[in-house]
């Protein structure tokens, strides 16, 4: 009874968290235009600063300068701001994906002594063991935290006072997903689908 209640949280889980995966590929797809629009903004803004205004017919028009730039610093902010609310979308996953585990992992608790260690960590030739599928969620549940945390860290350095910062934005950015590569969530959901297969 206690290793089919398991069992049935687990199958739950995974339907919901390949749910919430594809919200948070979605949101991660949306991260790269927009870094890539705040580099082209900063190389803008470095090139408008390095121009000898007053030697130029543009030295006319004296506040155009300065016009400039607040409209520049203003689509850095736009920008900014689309990436908070993509960064919303991420923490809602993560967050979604952390209750779900926990909830699987207070079930498992409350049913430990019934199942047994034993039972918790038997596996098959093809199957991997109660154990293998409950460290999977927690390679999840991690995952999403860390890239998170990245993500949210990437932002918080982001400044127009520093510009060629901004414009290695996408660099920075790709250098993250490579930590990343490994797909933790499409390899702990083919766990669990082998261990409630063969429950």
């Amino acid at each position: 009874m206690a290793a089919a209640a398991v069992a049935a949280a687990l199958r739950q889980w995974a339907a919901a968290a390949a749910r919430q995966d594809a919200a948070w590929r979605a949101a991660l797809a949306a991260w790269a235009p927009l870094l890539g629009s705040l580099a082209g903004l900063a190389a803008q803004m470095r090139a408008a600063r390095r121009l000898a205004w007053g030697g130029s017919p543009l030295g006319a028009f004296g506040d155009l300068r300065a016009r400039l730039w607040r409209k520049q610093r203003g689509a850095a902010e736009a920008l900014l701001e689309q990436l908070g609310s993509r960064r919303a979308e991420l923490r809602a996953v993560r967050d979604a994906v952390a209750a779900g585990v926990a909830g699987v992992l207070r079930l498992y608790e409350e049913r430990a002594v019934e199942l047994g260690l034993a039972a918790a960590l038997r596996r098959g030739p093809r199957c991997p063991s109660l154990a293998d599928a409950l460290e999977g969620l927690q390679d999840v549940e991690r995952y999403y935290r860390h890239l998170y945390l990245e993500s949210k860290l990437l932002l918080l350095r982001v400044s127009c006072d520093s510009l060629a910062d901004m414009e290695a934005l996408p660099q920075s950015w790709e250098r993250i997903l490579e930590r990343y590569k490994k797909d933790v969530v499409q390899d702990t959901l083919l766990k669990i689908s082998l261990f409630v297969d063969n429950q």
